[in-house]
């Protein structure tokens, strides 16, 4: 029979997760060496779904590598666990549902083996969001547990963790002795390091929900609008509007890549510069760092791309696929692979105005584009154009300052 004590100690725990199932924070966990109680724990308890978005446990050597893509030189230390924490963030955002907030968990322990570890049990525990990160380690008494009940005190530990993550309140008995101190440290990043971040490829995108939504929206599927967006104009806001009515549906979102194929990245006061112009229009806007479709389909895997139908032609021209319609195939096959599409909008190309139709798409991959009619959106705004009116008219007054002088 179990104790009062046992008793009191699983309600808490299961009250605790309860109310991390209750908030809108979804998490991946990558945990190894320990912890494992902590999965049980998260998912026998109704509502896992809605935190939970993926667990894996690399125990392994091989299964490790394979996941940090290197050969590491330790496996149970803050670096690795914060390591752990990022690649879980950053497949959180992607698996996440559109504008809800999320954490990655790495976890890294050398808990009590058989045969008997030479070294300090202990173990070190990362959680990531996008503008903090929580680190916890704690080294153990040797000799005082068992295998289990060194996992059972390392799961409370990251449950109380996930909870703070979650800004949940709640209390657990992590079980640790007085002379087993936690070592908890929370660091905070200001938006620009978060853009230099991204910039720099640790982070693969950053979302900034100016629509307004309280949590996003249930629609897993994102409707994005890719571009530079200097200036936003109408036209941008009601092609998007336009792919809505057409698609049936989603989380309308634009999406600017700070990383440009052929020029320099854009500076981190320019990113933020372009961003405003979203807030004040209470409109959802992503900063990834891929320009280019077949990495955004990796990103935003499921989504549906809104493009212009010159961008569309730009998409099936073999040479940007160094002249080979079998390389193009194979590229735009893997991100019809991912469940995106592409919802195309006319467009005037060298004086015309062109939509879907009048392109040559193949048949292999003609399911993934679908035309946003002639009569739900023809705008021939550019922002290139009105950045030269906005210039020229800088220059105008300007000229006329001087002239006054």
């Amino acid at each position: 029979r179990k104790s009062k004590n046992q008793t009191m100690g699983e309600a808490a725990i299961r009250a605790i997760v309860e109310a991390i199932h209750s908030s809108p924070t979804q998490a991946v966990v990558y945990l190894s060496g320990g912890a494992s109680v902590a999965l049980g724990w998260l998912m026998s308890v109704p509502g896992a779904s809605n935190t939970l978005l993926e667990a894996v446990v690399p125990y392994s050597w091989i299964s490790m590598v394979q996941l940090l893509g290197r050969v590491p030189s330790q496996y149970c230390n803050r670096a690795m666990a914060n390591e752990m924490a990022l690649l879980a963030y950053n497949r959180a955002v992607k698996l996440s549902k559109p504008g809800y907030p999320v954490i990655g968990v790495g976890f890294t322990g050398a808990l009590a083996t058989s045969p008997q570890k030479r070294g300090d049990h202990r173990f070190f525990l990362s959680m990531r969001a996008s503008n903090r990160i929580w680190e916890t380690s704690v080294t153990l008494t040797k000799n005082l547990r068992t295998r289990e009940e060194e996992d059972k005190v390392a799961s409370r530990v990251l449950i109380q963790a996930m909870a703070k993550a979650c800004q949940v309140s709640g209390n657990l008995d992590s079980g640790l002795t007085e002379s087993e101190l936690l070592d908890e440290s929370e660091t905070e990043f200001t938006e620009e390091q978060e853009l230099d971040q991204l910039i720099n490829g640790e982070l693969c995108f950053k979302v900034y929900p100016f629509s307004g939504e309280a949590y996003g929206s249930e629609k897993d599927r994102k409707i994005i609008l890719s571009g530079s967006f200097n200036p936003l104009h109408e036209g941008h806001l009601k092609l998007l509007e336009a792919a809505m009515s057409v698609c049936g549906g989603g989380y309308p979102c634009f999406e600017i890549s700070a990383v440009n194929a052929d020029k320099p990245s854009l500076p981190v006061t320019e990113i933020k510069r372009r961003v405003e112009q979203f807030r004040a229009r209470g409109k959802t806007v992503i900063v990834s760092n891929q320009p280019y479709f077949y990495k955004k389909a990796e990103l935003f895997p499921g989504s549906s791309f809104v493009i212009g139908a010159d961008t569309a032609a730009r998409l099936v021209n073999t040479k940007y696929y160094e002249g080979s319609c079998k390389r193009m195939l194979e590229i735009l096959g893997d991100c019809k692979r991912t469940g995106c599409s592409f919802l195309v909008g006319g467009r005037v190309v060298d004086g015309v105005f062109k939509v879907l139709e009048d392109l040559d798409i193949p048949e292999e991959i003609s399911d993934m584009f679908i035309s946003i009619p002639e009569d739900k959106f023809r705008m021939n705004i550019s922002s290139t154009e009105l950045r030269k009116k906005q210039e020229d008219g800088s220059k105008r007054k300007r000229d006329i300052t001087t002239d006054e002088q």
